[in-house]
């Protein structure tokens, strides 16, 4: 078997794990505060910093994503413009609550925070800043990796209000590499944006029950230019990134 083979088997059963259990369970929790959200005319807000902030691009604007979602971005926690400055000021604390002033977040919205790690003082404070908003919190985290960082400083984890686990071990990466300590092929990409579809779509299957749910089509689908603009139009003053 090869190793690629090896790390695709490792993937599957991580996604098959998240098919029960107390991650099911959490999924299925997140999806009804976020629905419940969007039938108050509220939003679903996406946080993360690094290579999480691709998980928060994930829902912007995506071909059968939803239009009520919005991504919380910033160049400066990203990782284009400078991946180990980037990498330091997810660490830096007093970074989020400018970067979060300027999307509105309120009572009735949710906000997940996407961290793996769970101990970065980004995502801490990003959570800490939806809960005196009154947002629900939701945490998209590795417990086995945020306990064995955390040394018991406060997690992620322990801010949220529903907390989903990916799984996943301390390291994030899940292919052993022979004669070394090393690992390669992390897991935290893939399972992450399984578990945001995954919400997504149950979101998408209880709206659809109401009436016309706020769902984008791809661009090259039929009905998509009328079905899109609608959308944008609908949200483009409380969405920074619908331009």
């Amino acid at each position: 078997m090869t190793a690629a083979r090896t790390y695709l088997d490792r993937l599957s059963a991580l996604l098959d794990a998240l098919k029960s259990g107390p991650t099911a369970d959490a999924i299925q929790a997140a999806a009804a505060a976020v629905t419940t959200a969007a039938r108050a005319d509220r939003q679903l807000f996406v946080f993360g910093t690094g290579h999480s902030h691709m998980l928060a691009e994930e829902v912007l604007y995506r071909a059968g994503g939803l239009a009520c979602a919005v991504p919380i971005l910033s160049a400066a926690t990203m990782l284009h413009e400078g991946a180990v400055s980037g990498s330091a000021l997810e660490r830096t604390e007093g970074l989020v609550a400018p970067i979060i002033g300027r999307y509105g977040l309120g009572k009735g919205d949710v906000l997940l925070v996407i961290s793996n790690s769970g101990v970065n003082a980004a995502p801490l404070e990003a959570a800490q800043i939806g809960r005196e908003a009154g947002a629900t919190v939701v945490a998209l985290t590795s417990l086995d990796y945020s306990t064995a960082a955390a040394a018991g400083r406060t997690r992620l984890a322990d801010l949220a209000d529903i907390v989903i686990d990916n799984g996943i071990e301390a390291g994030d990466a899940i292919a052993t590499l022979p004669g070394t300590d090393l690992r390669a092929g992390p897991a935290s990409t893939v399972i992450g944006a399984a578990i945001l579809n995954a919400i997504v779509v149950e979101v998408s299957h209880a709206l659809a029950q109401d009436g016309d749910p706020p769902v984008f089509r791809s661009a090259n689908m039929p009905n998509a230019a009328e079905n899109n603009a609608r959308l944008v139009a609908r949200y483009r003053d409380r969405n920074p990134h619908l331009r």
